[in-house]
């Protein structure tokens, strides 16, 4: 590994000495550091012999690995910008649950060594892409999830739903998710949706706040794809890809199936999916 673009944000103001830190023993490590221009810009305030090279996140260039310090939150905006590119991501956890990372960056962590000797593995995870009716979705591609939600009413929305071109419901609620596996443990978990082992093929759909009892969560095959037609008194409806709002037109159709890239999740050789749910779901802990 030669390489490295780095991705951060500005939320975990305590950490700036210790990411300055790593970025230098990265550097004696050999390593080319580049860092994304807005981070760079916040570490660097008032520090001394930051002097590493920037990129704009619209313009990422090749690299061997992207480096996520942060949260999950972090990691998504990281995917949305290298996943096309088929750039292994290493999360660095700065946060709080840091469900998609790797490790965290601590005294203790042997992460970073671990990765920079090859002792690692890496995952592919699906991702999601989106398109509505005559508007334009700037960042259209998901690793957690696309949801449709509400927008300037409290009134529930009427979601026509199809599934491979055939009728399946007519959603009626506070909004509608479409996982991923990877997002199982998102939003759709929050709203009593399955939790699914990362690198299954298949997606979830879950209903939010459903008006009927027999809308259910449903697990479908990945390459389905899946379109919905909303109606809503207020004029508009939002599209949450990953976090990211875009309005479309009340009445308008959203279509969503898989994207035609996977992101690339380092992972530690000692990482496996049943040791993420004990150690960051608290998986059968007795919590009483």
């Amino acid at each position: 590994m030669k390489q490295l673009v780095i991705f951060g944000n500005t939320y975990q103001q305590d950490d700036t000495t210790r990411v300055l830190a790593l970025l230098k023993y990265l550097r004696g490590r050999g390593l080319e550091v580049a860092v994304e221009h807005d981070y760079l810009q916040y570490l660097c305030n008032g520090a001394e012999h930051c002097d590493y090279a920037s990129f704009h996140a619209s313009e990422v260039p090749d690299a061997d690995m992207a480096l996520s310090l942060g949260g999950d939150g972090t990691f998504l905006t990281t995917a949305m910008w290298v996943a096309r590119q088929g750039m292994p991501i290493l999360g660095i956890n700065l946060g709080h649950l840091g469900y998609l990372t790797a490790g965290r960056l601590d005294e203790n962590s042997t992460t970073i060594d671990d990765v920079l000797a090859g002792n690692y593995r890496i995952e592919e995870r699906s991702m999601l892409q989106a398109s509505c009716d005559g508007v334009d979705i700037p960042h259209p591609w998901a690793l957690n999830e696309i949801a449709i939600l509400r927008h300037d009413t409290s009134s529930m929305l009427d979601m026509q739903t199809t599934l491979r071109g055939r009728e399946l419901t007519t959603y009626r609620g506070d909004g509608l998710i479409v996982s991923t596996p990877t997002g199982s443990t998102a939003y759709n978990l929050s709203v009593g949706g399955p939790i699914l082992e990362p690198t299954t093929s298949c997606l979830v759909i879950s209903p939010i706040s459903p008006h009927s009892l027999t809308s259910r969560p449903l697990v479908v095959r990945d390459d389905s794809q899946i379109t919905v037609c909303t109606h809503s008194r207020a004029d508009y409806y939002e599209v949450s890809i990953d976090g990211e709002v875009t309005l479309c037109p009340t009445g308008s159709t959203l279509t969503i199936g898989l994207a035609p890239y996977c992101a690339r999740l380092v992972q530690r050789l000692s990482n496996n999916f049943a040791s993420t749910l004990r150690q960051k779901l608290l998986w059968g802990t007795d919590q009483r």
